[in-house]
């Protein structure tokens, strides 16, 4: 998604550095009283990038829209099956049954409407699978006989276009000239791709980058203390936590779950890994987000009652089992592998003896999505500012299925319930309720054990102006490098 940003604009956007919305290539809308009818005035003389294969004889309209929503949606669309794309987003939002017609009103007119209301749908066309890309480049790929390079060498109309990518080495942008709301001060963004923490600070103080991600916490106050570095952080819209797959024995059984929560000290995990960069977790949506339930209990480290609960469950002598672990470091978990092997220690001492496994990350994230593990450390990192993004998306009956991404696998009328009947009210007073009331049924049930919600940090050098900390992504937009 970071490496798609630049590249695209979307009909709805988040204004930098924060959730609010605003319009993009939409420049505005109107929503029927019953909420179901959306109707989006487009905006006019916007321009896609060329390429060697491709220059754009028109400007943005509404066939664009239409095919990169019914590209997604539907299954006999010609450019559904091209490329890797599963459109997991698109379906774990339940977007295929949420929309009932996608038409074209004129060149630059699109309507929308739904099956049911959905009071997130706004804030769901700001995200990143949401984005707008060209028909007229898949039509001239069509006649080459090149579809594959639609998603290999992408053309949008967002401020910076592509220029090359190299596998686990760099990815190169150039600013876009005929961007609709600019030029960018930048005139080139390349991506470095290293994946080691360490690494990426050797490039960052020797200038051979200007903004480093996931600095190891243990080295924030040797960044602080270099003068020609800054840190940015802020509270994180992130939670990581330890999915248990409710589908398979003996994680099947409460008793067994809520036994694992009660054996892990939470306290070495946030000293260990977090080094005073995370807060504990006890709910599935961060405490910064509306709708946090402050009531739910935490689970305490109590390994006496956890061997009580592992022998009521009938394992007395404990069990073994697999404990997976993320193989890089994410914005949610600075060190999966620590995470793992404290979690293995805990557990042991209960007569749980817990394997550890890891996989390359793609792979990781495809078993686990798949349900292959039995426990796994993941995390996720909101994409539009709602609960719902969190809870339905990571917890809903939908994102079972495989490929979804509700990792525990769990599917429970009582939690699933409320989280839908809140998509369908605009009234924020009753969607808290709603929401609060699942993070009971949650905290009860113990699908995952939360670990954590990590303060995000972003390490750069004093040269870089006007970049601001994104509560999502990395946002490269009125960015500019001035040396004093």
């Amino acid at each position: 998604m970071n490496a798609a940003l630049p590249l695209f604009n979307n009909l709805v956007e988040f204004v930098r550095g924060s959730t609010n919305l605003k319009p993009g290539l939409a420049e505005s809308w109107t929503i029927s009283p019953d909420g179901l009818t959306y109707v989006f005035t487009l905006r006019r003389d916007v321009w896609f990038h060329a390429n060697a294969d491709f220059q754009p004889t028109r400007p943005f309209n509404a066939d664009d829209v239409l095919f990169s929503i019914n590209r997604q949606w539907k299954d006999d669309h010609p450019f559904h099956k091209v490329g890797r794309g599963t459109y997991d987003y698109f379906k774990d939002m339940s977007m295929g049954s949420l929309l009932k017609e996608v038409e074209r009103v004129d060149d630059h007119t699109v309507r929308i409407v739904l099956n049911r209301p959905e009071a997130p749908f706004l804030a769901n066309l700001a995200m990143p699978f949401s984005s707008i890309q060209s028909a007229e480049y898949a039509d001239t790929l069509t006649r080459l006989n090149r579809t594959a390079q639609f998603d290999e060498a992408p053309i949008g109309t967002g401020p910076f276009q592509f220029v090359s990518y190299q596998k686990d080495a760099a990815i190169r942008y150039k600013a876009f000239d005929r961007h609709w709301a600019g030029r960018q001060p930048l005139d080139n963004l390349i991506f470095s791709i290293s994946p080691n923490a360490a690494v990426r600070l050797n490039k960052l103080r020797a200038g051979e980058c200007h903004l480093m991600v996931f600095p190891n916490p243990a080295e924030l106050a040797k960044i602080d203390s270099d003068p020609n570095l800054v840190i940015q952080q802020r509270e994180g819209l992130n939670v990581a936590y330890l999915a248990f797959n409710t589908q398979k024995a003996p994680l099947s059984d409460v008793r067994v779950r809520r036994a694992i929560s009660l054996a892990i000290d939470k306290g070495m995990i946030l000293d260990g890994v977090y080094q005073g960069g995370g807060r504990p977790a006890k709910n599935p949506i961060p405490p910064i987000m509306w709708s946090y339930d402050e009531s739910t209990k935490e689970y305490p480290f109590a390994p006496d009652e956890a061997r009580r609960l592992l022998a009521d469950a009938g394992y007395p002598d404990g069990f073994s089992i697999e404990l997976w672990y993320p193989p890089v470091a994410r914005q949610y978990m600075p060190n999966g592998k620590r995470t793992a092997e404290i979690i293995q220690a805990n557990l042991e001492r209960v007569g749980i003896k817990a394997t550890l496994v890891t996989d390359e990350w793609r792979e990781y994230r495809r078993r686990m999505a798949n349900g292959e593990h039995e426990m796994g450390i993941y995390g996720w990192t909101g994409d539009n500012g709602d609960p719902d993004n969190f809870l339905f998306v990571l917890l809903g009956c939908d994102a079972t299925r495989p490929g979804g991404g509700n990792f525990a696998k769990w599917c429970n009328p009582e939690f699933d319930d409320p989280v839908l009947k809140a998509k369908r009210t605009a009234s924020v007073e009753e969607r808290t309720a709603y929401y609060r009331q699942a993070q009971q049924v949650f905290n009860r049930e113990a699908p995952w054990y939360p670990i954590a919600h990590s303060v995000v940090s972003v390490a750069l050098r004093k040269e870089v102006k006007g970049y601001r900390i994104d509560p999502f992504l990395q946002v490269f937009t009125g960015v500019d490098i001035v040396n004093d």
